[in-house]
């Protein structure tokens, strides 16, 4: 059986990343062990510690920096993160400095909003609705 139990989200300085998915996005640190000239960084949420993992992944590969340059000029996000309110968390994360491209948005089923982490990466914050 396949499962999903880490993911990684390419990042241009691991400890400007780490420090903006644990203090600014509330993750929490998992793992951190040297990984030649880089760390295997990981990341989870304190809702699910023992779920899915992110790793924070040195975007050193040739090909990452342009890939994550493009995905940012055309506003699309790296990946998405779920919560429970995405106008209430908007609103906690501009009160600590955090940067939207897009405000919360009402699509029909689900209401959507899109920060900058920092790191070089656009990432959408996601509610469905009940």
């Amino acid at each position: 059986m396949i499962r999903v139990s880490i993911t990684s989200v390419f990042v241009d300085d691991q400890a400007k990343a780490l420090a903006f998915y644990t203090e600014k996005l509330g993750f929490t640190k998992k793992t951190d062990q040297p990984a030649g000239e880089f760390r295997w960084l990981t990341v989870v949420s304190p809702a699910d510690p023992d779920g899915v993992e992110l790793l924070l992944e040195p975007d050193a590969h040739p090909a990452a920096r342009p890939f994550k340059e493009a995905l940012v000029a055309d506003g699309i996000p790296f990946t998405q993160f779920t919560v429970d309110d995405v106008h209430a968390e908007v609103e906690r994360l501009k009160g600590l400095g955090v940067e939207f491209t897009q405000e919360a948005t009402d699509l029909g089923p689900v209401v959507t909003a899109v920060l900058d982490d920092t790191c070089g990466n656009l990432i959408q914050l996601a509610a469905l609705k009940e």
